[in-house]
């Protein structure tokens, strides 16, 4: 049975079986970010679109541009997988999310295309006005799953959907090539405070001052988001100054909403 399209965006409404009932929250408040992963967009609609892989998502977008849905915003789609963020675990309860078509890290990562960006941002902008959805619930994929996903990547526009009104950003500290940070031989209170801070902004993170595998983790999926130029997952005082002045432009509240 053929679903009604929630945008006038819609080329195609490919409906998916992989969905349910939203449990609990009720609407949406995160809009998830992922790409693909794969070499077409009509190859991840198949598949997202097969009772035994049992993911879907709300859209596609290919790189032209053209949007398809799959399963309606007002259902609970199966693309987050084990995720968490500010202590929610049942992502795909409380999100819409957004294939953009990519083959990803795997295959090359090719830049998204100015059809695709343009269209992405119309579509975001849609779902961010029904939904009431705030600036800094605006993630990637790897935000909520760090230690399982890339997508989208560092490549992603952030700064420009930003711009459109899409997310939160701030300008990230350039990288100060002789400041190669600390990784996985320190433990302290520097440590424990950058923990801290990324667990404020949201991330599944536990402040315990070692340099554990998932700070690692985390903290090249803060890089991936919020300072692209290098992803190393490395604590340098760029990261350290970027992830101060993005907390520091959180609305009053945003932590406890």
């Amino acid at each position: 049975m053929r679903g009604k399209p929630d945008s006038t965006l819609v080329g195609e409404f490919c409906p998916s079986p992989n969905f349910g009932p939203r449990r609990g929250a009720g609407a949406p408040s995160i809009l998830l970010l992922h790409y693909t992963g794969v070499a077409s967009a009509a190859k991840a609609i198949d598949w997202l679109s097969r009772a035994e892989s049992k993911v879907s998502a709300h859209y596609v977008v290919d790189e032209t541009g053209y949007v398809t849905q799959l399963v309606a915003e007002d259902m609970r789609a199966w693309h987050a997988g084990l995720a968490v963020w500010a202590g929610e675990t049942d992502i795909n309860s409380t999100s819409v999310g957004i294939e953009v078509q990519n083959p990803g890290h795997e295959f090359g990562y090719p830049d998204f295309p100015e059809p695709q960006v343009r269209t992405l941002e119309a579509l975001c902008r849609e779902i961010i006005a029904r939904h009431g959805i705030r600036p800094e619930r605006v993630l990637a994929h790897s935000d909520v799953a760090p230690t399982r996903k890339m997508d989208p990547g560092e490549k992603f526009p952030w700064a420009r959907l930003a711009a459109a009104g899409i997310g939160h950003w701030v300008m990230p500290e350039p990288v100060n090539l002789a400041d190669p940070g600390i990784s996985s031989d320190a433990a302290g209170p520097l440590v424990a405070d950058v923990q801290t801070m990324l667990a404020g902004y949201g991330y599944g993170i536990e402040a315990t001052g070692g340099f554990d595998p998932r700070t690692e983790f985390v903290v090249k999926a803060f890089q991936r988001h919020f300072r692209p130029e290098r992803v190393d997952g490395r604590i340098d005082q760029s990261t350290i100054t970027t992830l101060e002045r993005l907390a520091a432009a959180l609305p009053t509240g945003a932590a406890e909403a």
